[in-house]
């Protein structure tokens, strides 16, 4: 009889370690797309832009929506696409809305209704942001992007949420006329590779470690988004009890989860250090244990070559690498978690 443990997390292990390639890929097809993006946003006037998602790409709609404030100075926001679907107040009235829907796979239920609503009631346009032509999505945008060097055969998002997320960063320098975000964004996946080799053994080893029990990922600004990605990926691939919070309001109330068997996972900015680590020695003092992520002075170092927008995606690998370590040696198979889709269409 065959072990079918041994084949447990093949897929979720190469589209993890294949994410430099994969980052590639996005930002090869982007720059094909380059002059319909501009054109899209600078001849829309648009009051705002309304990042919306589902699961994994809901929190990648809050990440992305901070860095375009930060980069472009444009008000915007992350929904749940549900939102724009069922809420009529989830958008104001009379502002032209730029919405951009993202999703892996281009037949959410809840994401095509928020398009075909945005369509009736809204005033803008809408872009797509997915990884499979021909499907649904791609039919709704004034402009659809397609991303098939992130494609995945796990149910849990790794290469794909954050090949995404490179996406929108991008799009964020070329609504800004950022050229210098642009050429350090082209510049990560060279930069990924290594940190991966480096890294990656200590932080499966420590995911691997069954005396932890409970999980909570803190990410301030630009990095929320993330830490509430990071949270879901312990949730869904290894049945762990997970939360994300901001730094400084892990204070306030959560802290009293911490024990021995709690590990804090702090992806640390260079702008906030200070309070991050601050609130990391705290839990430490508590008796929790503690993981910091960031460009240095961290646990996790991927260096300071990069600037604070570029170098976001960097977080996200560290993490999904800890909670495949953590699926395997619980037996589960994080390729394909309990109870999970890889995509929710609704009747």
């Amino acid at each position: 009889m065959t072990d079918l443990s041994t084949s447990f997390g093949v897929h979720t292990r190469q589209e993890i370690f294949s994410q430099p390639e994969a980052w590639r890929g996005v930002l090869s097809a982007l720059d094909a797309e380059q002059q319909a993006a501009r054109t899209l946003y600078t001849s829309g006037r648009f009051d705002q832009v309304v990042f919306i998602g589902c699961g994994s790409t809901y929190y990648l709609s809050l990440a992305a929506a901070a860095a375009l404030q930060r980069v472009a100075g444009v008000r915007a926001c992350g929904l749940p696409a549900s939102e724009v679907w069922r809420n009529p107040f989830a958008l104001p009235p009379g502002e032209r809305t730029l919405l951009v829907a993202v999703s892996r796979s281009g037949e959410t239920t809840e994401t095509l209704r928020a398009c075909e609503a945005f369509r009736r009631n809204g005033e803008g346009a809408i872009l797509t942001l997915s990884c499979y032509p021909g499907r649904a999505l791609t039919n709704l945008g004034d402009l659809n992007l397609v991303f098939p060097s992130i494609q995945e055969e796990s149910v849990a998002q790794t290469r794909a949420f954050t090949g995404l997320y490179v996406a929108t960063l991008a799009l964020a320098a070329l609504w800004a006329d950022d050229a210098a975000l642009l050429d350090e964004l082209h510049r990560l996946p060279d930069a990924l590779a290594p940190l991966l080799a480096k890294h990656a053994p200590a932080l499966e080893q420590l995911g691997a470690d069954l005396s932890l029990d409970r999980f909570y990922f803190l990410g301030s600004g630009l990095r929320y988004g993330l830490a509430c990605e990071l949270s879901l990926k312990m949730k869904e691939m290894t049945l762990s009890h997970s939360e994300p919070f901001y730094f400084m309001e892990f204070r306030h109330g959560p802290k009293s989860m911490i024990t021995p068997t709690a590990l804090v996972v702090g992806l640390v900015s260079e702008e906030r250090r200070d309070d991050d680590h601050a609130v990391l020695a705290e839990m430490a003092a508590l008796g929790g244990r503690t993981l910091s992520i960031g460009a240095h002075q961290v646990d996790v170092a991927f260096g300071s070559a990069f600037s604070a927008i570029a170098s976001a995606p960097l977080y996200l690998p560290f993490g999904q690498i800890l909670a495949l370590g953590r699926s395997l040696a619980k037996g589960l198979n994080p390729d394909r978690p309990e109870h999970l889709d890889a995509v929710v269409v609704l009747e």
